[in-house]
């Protein structure tokens, strides 16, 4: 597995990430969302929402893995969407 979806695993034990479109798009207005995970294979409307917000509310995107590599990553099924919450694991996952 990669090492950014080792560490996306991580991230959630430590309840720095948000998952669901619908959790992550109420958390972007708060300011809490520093980088969101979007998997390539959503839909073109799901896309196109989060894009939309996501530079809106100038939030780094990441669109390189799919939903099912997202959801096995976090232990959870069918996510499309994850924001990263935490400030310290945004600056692990850039690395």
């Amino acid at each position: 597995m990669d090492k950014i979806l080792n560490n996306l695993g991580l991230c959630m034990r430590a309840r720095g990430l948000i998952s669901g479109e619908e959790n992550v798009i109420a958390e972007m207005p708060k300011g809490n969302i520093k980088y969101i995970f979007l998997a390539k294979d959503a839909s073109e409307a799901t896309k196109k929402k989060i894009k939309s917000k996501a530079d809106f509310y100038h939030i780094e995107l990441s669109i390189e893995y799919t939903s099912f590599e997202l959801s096995h990553s976090i232990g959870k099924e069918n996510r499309m969407v994850l924001g990263i919450t935490n400030q310290g694991f945004l600056k692990i996952l850039k690395k």
